[in-house]
This record gives structure tokens, C-alpha cells and sequence, in this order.
């Protein structure tokens, strides 16, 4: 549990207070003097973790744009955390110092922004519950989603009317069977259109195919790796285009044709980081072979386009994941599908430059890909 003795201290300095003009160093003084306070203290065995999160909350953003993207930025890291900073579901102090920064922009937020920042308001609503913060901080209502059991063929309310409708068509319905049963043919009738009615509900196109549709427009049909270009140079027959070699972990290196020649150099991209689809059907583009996409990022009129560059420290080969999205990507995308077309529309950089899809950050290992253009499409 986070130390009580902190938040008697948030409580008391109501945060704004103790941050002075600018926050400089003043959380990370705040947090020290309560560990030496506890006895917890020591210089040599300061958690990098936790100063982290005492730099995040110190260089917490005013503008609401950076405020919503730092946000953002959260949420990414609670979608597999229960607590910033614990053991387990123990909610510590880097938590409550986090909460009491950020909470005066959370509950500002609009319900449809809330709704892009599950991780994050889940996480609000279980520290605000789990600590006593008293009258300080307001509480943040969530709209929760109630459990409805499943239930078989129709809604409930239906299902009640159809069961009510039914026992007081009871004595009609003996009466109906009594007049078929002394007309055989008038009987036969009535099943046979009972069931072809019964066929053709069976017919009916199940939800099933709505969900494939939808699932075409996921960027998890795109298998997006972490890639180095260790050879470019200038296609022999296309002076728009360029060829790469490029590794993704693969005991042969990938050969690559990009329409880059316009924009970089071979030299320029020689051992530069790439986010690089895998699974294009491979195709010769001016009698070169080409089996791979280098994903960029290009401004409006398309005068700037430069590839995604990964975070240094990216594991090469590794897949780009994007944060509550799962699927198994395909084997080889289908270009009669038009699966790739439908996908790139959604996929931009954000303000920051960090590359997106539907504002879902391309992730790796050691952070997101990013651009140095924001708000620009990627393709």
C-alpha cells in the first residue's frame, strides 16, 4: 500500500502547492524526505523506476494537447500493469504522487476522450478507491459496463414477451392442432412452411461475416518488423527508386524497392532502423525484386518522406504491436483484398511525431516508432 505518511503530505501541500512556480525537483525532494523520514532511504540504492515516475510527474504538461498525448502515453504503459510502480496490485507512492499530478486534467476530460484511455481510468478509479485522499481530490465518475448474461436467440425482454405471448396462445393453439389433425393436408401445409421458414433463418448470413469485414481493417492482418538496412543504392533502371537490403533476423537478408530516391540518399539510409511489412506478396518493380514495404511518413503535399525510424535498442526482427489490438497476421496479404488500402487511411503520426494507428502508437521493445513529421500519413 502506498505510504500513508505521503499522502498526509499531498493532502497537507494539496500538490499545486508543494510543485512551487515550475515543479523543478520538487516531487523528487518531496518523495526523498519521506523515505528518510521512514527509515527507507539510502543514496546507493535509488530506484530507477521510481525516479521515472517522479520525472514524469514533474514534467507533467500544462497545454491540453501535450497533456492528453502524455496521457496517452500512460495508458500504454498501465495496459499491462496493474499499478505504476508495485508489487503486484500494491499501489505505491510513485502512484499516488502520479494520480495527484495528473488528476485536475483527468477529470476534465470529455466521456469519448476517457473512453480512447481504458488503461488509465481503470487504473484512476482503483487508486482513488484503494487510498483515502479525504476531500482533496474529487471523486472521478467512470461509466462501467454491467455484466449481461448471454442469453440464446433474442433479447431478455423479447424472450419474456415471446414466453408470455406464448402460454396465453395456449388453449388457440390446442384448438389450431385439433383442426389440422382432421385436415391432413391443411397440417402438411403448415409444417412445410414452418420449415422453410426455419431454413431460411438458418440461411440468414450470420454476424459472423460483419466481424470479417471489420477484421480486414486491422492492423494486425500487417506483419511490421523492426529492420536495418545494411546495403542501399540506386535501382539500375528507375531514378525514383531505390533498392535496400535489409535485415530482419532471417538468415537471408530481405531486398527491398522504395520509391525513396527523391528524398534519401543510399548513404542516408545505410544502417538505419526501419519499420518494414513482411508479408507483401513479393513482386519485381522494374525488373528488380522487391519482398518487403518500408512503412514512411510524408507531409501533405508530399514533399517530405522520410521511413519510421524504431527506437535505438529495438531488437531486430522483432513484430511492431499495438496496445489492445491482437491477431495473427496474414501469411501473405491479399492484393485482391485490397487489405493493405484499407488499412494505411488510418495509420498517421500524432502531434509528437509518433507514428499511429487510429492513435494506437506503433510499438516496440524500447518505446514507439516514430517521425520526425507530425500529423502525417504513413504509408
Amino acid at each position: 500500500m502506498a505510504s500513508g505518511k505521503l499522502i498526509d503530505v499531498v493532502c497537507a501541500s494539496e500538490i499545486d502547492d508543494s510543485l512551487g512556480d515550475n515543479g523543478e525537483g520538487d516531487i523528487k525532494n518531496l518523495y526523498l524526505n519521506i523515505l528518510k523520514s521512514s527509515g527507507k532511504w539510502s543514496p546507493q540504492k535509488e530506484d530507477d523506476e521510481v525516479l521515472k515516475w517522479i520525472g514524469f510527474a514533474e514534467s507533467f504538461p500544462v497545454d491540453s494537447q501535450a497533456c492528453f498525448s502524455a496521457l496517452g502515453s500512460l495508458n500504454e504503459e498501465l495496459a499491462q500493469k496493474s499499478v505504476i510502480s508495485g508489487n503486484g496490485l500494491t499501489p505505491s507512492e510513485p502512484d499516488v504522487i502520479v494520480f495527484a499530478v495528473i488528476h485536475s486534467s483527468v477529470i476534465g476530460l470529455s466521456n469519448s476522450e476517457k473512453e480512447k484511455l481504458p488503461h488509465l481510468m481503470r487504473w484512476m478509479d482503483y487508486i482513488q478507491s484503494k487510498e483515502d485522499f479525504g476531500k482533496l481530490f474529487e471523486k472521478i465518475l467512470l461509466q462501467k459496463t454491467g455484466f449481461a448474461p448471454p442469453l440464446q436467440g433474442t433479447n431478455g425482454v423479447a424472450k419474456q414477451e415471446v414466453d408470455s405471448n406464448a402460454k396465453k396462445s395456449t388453449p388457440v393453439t390446442k384448438n389450431l392442432e385439433k383442426t389440422e389433425s382432421n385436415n391432413p393436408k391443411k397440417s402438411d401445409t403448415g409444417k412445410k412452411a414452418t420449415e422453410k421458414q426455419s431454413t431460411q433463418e438458418k440461411t440468414k448470413p450470420p454476424q459472423a461475416e460483419t466481424a470479417e469485414k471489420d477484421s480486414e481493417l486491422s492492423v494486425s492482418l500487417l506483419n511490421i518488423q523492426v529492420g536495418l538496412i545494411r546495403k542501399a543504392w540506386k535501382h539500375p533502371s528507375a531514378d525514383s527508386l531505390l533498392v535496400e537490403e535489409i535485415d530482419v533476423g532471417d538468415a537471408k537478408l530481405r531486398q527491398v524497392v522504395s520509391g525513396l530516391a527523391k528524398y534519401c540518399s543510399p548513404d542516408d539510409l545505410t544502417n538505419r532502423r526501419v519499420a518494414l511489412i513482411t508479408n507483401v506478396k513479393p513482386g519485381k518493380l522494374r525488373d528488380v525484386m522487391s519482398e518487403g514495404l518500408v512503412l514512411c511518413a510524408s507531409n501533405e503535399d508530399h514533399t517530405i518522406v522520410e521511413p519510421l525510424l524504431p527506437p535505438e535498442g529495438a531488437k531486430i526482427g522483432e513484430r511492431v504491436s499495438f496496445s489492445g489490438i491482437d491477431g495473427k497476421p496474414e501469411d501473405v496479404l491479399n492484393p485482391k483484398k485490397k487489405q493493405l488500402e484499407k488499412i494505411t487511411p488510418n495509420l498517421f503520426t500524432d502531434e509528437k511525431g509518433v507514428a499511429t494507428f487510429k492513435g494506437i502508437p506503433f510499438m516496440t521493445s524500447c518505446g514507439p516508432c516514430t517521425s520526425s513529421i507530425p500529423k502525417a500519413s504513413i504509408k
